[in-house]
């Protein structure tokens, strides 16, 4: 909401899918996903109001919750099946892996901060999305126990594709991700890997929080 506590429900919705929408999100099934999850169950205390309007928000140790259209954008880009497997690298709030587990089979989920990781886990458990795993890890070496991967969508920047993610990725998959040398310059990419190697496509300038090596220090 705006600041307006009498918004009707039904035309707060319109307001967020029309926002979508105008920001090129033309994929029914990305559309349907995000209609049906909640950003308010992952935005916290005086930021709540503020949870359906198109902006990124400040979460917990230092981070943020991306913005709805972004959200919307990226996962349209990383173009899942119902039949995939997808990595998340960055928990963050957790609304990014509740939209993917709408799309796909199973999704894994991974920050190196282990309070986001905890309070993700709650808010799935309280929605019942059982399809996904919320691990805390060095997200920049991926998950190599459960690879390969058909989809991994990274949600902070490295200045190129990590290597150990793109290794992680299957034949014919798919990786979504920002890359640039600073935060304020930076491009959303696709990784299309295929049996000679890799295909970029750059897709529009972004802004997200630098992808850190290591375990935060948070408790």
């Amino acid at each position: 909401m705006t600041g307006d506590d009498e918004e009707d429900p039904a035309e707060r919705k319109m307001r967020f899918l029309f926002a979508l929408r105008s920001r090129g999100v033309t994929d029914a099934r990305v559309l349907t996903a995000m209609e049906k999850v909640d950003r308010g169950a992952f935005v916290r205390h005086y930021f709540r109001d503020r949870a359906y309007d198109d902006m990124p928000l400040p979460i917990a140790c230092g981070q943020t919750i991306s913005q709805p259209s972004v959200v919307a954008l990226m996962t349209q880009a990383l173009r899942v099946t119902p039949r995939d497997k997808v990595l998340e690298i960055g928990t963050g709030s957790g609304y990014q892996a509740a939209v993917l587990a709408q799309l796909a089979r199973r999704v894994y989920t991974v920050d190196r901060h282990a309070r986001l990781v905890r309070e993700a886990r709650e808010i799935y458990a309280a929605l019942d999305l059982a399809n996904i795993t919320a691990v805390i890890a060095d997200g920049s070496h991926g998950l190599p126990d459960q690879a390969p991967f058909d989809r991994i969508l990274v949600t902070a920047a490295a200045e190129d594709p990590p290597g150990p993610l793109l290794a992680q990725l299957k034949i014919g998959g798919i990786m979504v991700l920002p890359v640039g040398q600073s935060d304020t310059v930076q491009s959303l990419i696709r990784v299309t890997r295929t049996d000679s190697g890799y295909d970029y496509d750059e897709l529009l300038p972004v802004r997200f929080v630098p992808l850190v090596e290591g375990l935060g220090r948070d408790g």
